[in-house]
């Protein structure tokens, strides 16, 4: 582990064997010793190795250290540009379809108040002296009345949806 951990970092700092080998005041045949794994420095040569590398030696002597790869960021970077391509499509859609649904709602009502005005409430012809007429007259008469009064306001709504989604030039 030492070895491979040694080799791992002296490349992830850019360094040469030639060049650390300077750092620590030995031959550059030490250091590839080292990195084969074929001699251990000692500690006092562990403690200069960490700071030349600029490394805790505990790192040095831990787990195996894998140096990144610049195909490592680039294949991220692709990765991250899918999904925000992906991301900006979603959210494209999400937008068509609020302003395709803000429209079928003002078509809706526009519609709804058209058939209201074309044909009289048949509920006020009839005979009220059945307690059962009478309720469902009320019914009838409450949601006519609640619709008429919600209807403005709901279109309002409606257009302002379907202008603030449409598609910007």
């Amino acid at each position: 582990m030492l070895s491979e951990n040694i080799k791992a970092i002296r490349k992830s700092k850019g360094l040469s064997q030639e060049e650390l080998a300077i750092k620590l005041n030995v031959v550059r045949q030490t250091i590839s010793k080292w990195e084969l794994g074929l001699s251990v420095p000692d500690s006092d040569l562990l403690i200069a190795i960490s700071e030349a590398l600029e490394t805790p030696v505990s790192t040095l002597l831990g787990e195996t250290v894998t140096e990144p790869e610049a195909d490592d960021l680039a294949a991220i970077a692709q990765k991250l540009e899918r999904i925000n391509v992906q991301l900006a499509r979603q959210k494209a859609g999400r937008r068509r379809l609020l302003h395709w649904l803000c429209f079928a709602l003002c078509a809706a009502i526009v519609a709804a108040v058209a058939v209201l005005y074309a044909f009289p409430s048949p509920y006020l012809s009839w005979d009220y002296s059945a307690p059962e007429t009478v309720v469902i007259g009320v019914a009838l008469h409450a949601c006519e009345w609640l619709f008429v009064r919600l209807a403005p306001i709901a279109l309002i709504g409606a257009i302002a949806g379907y202008l603030l989604t449409r598609k910007k030039a």
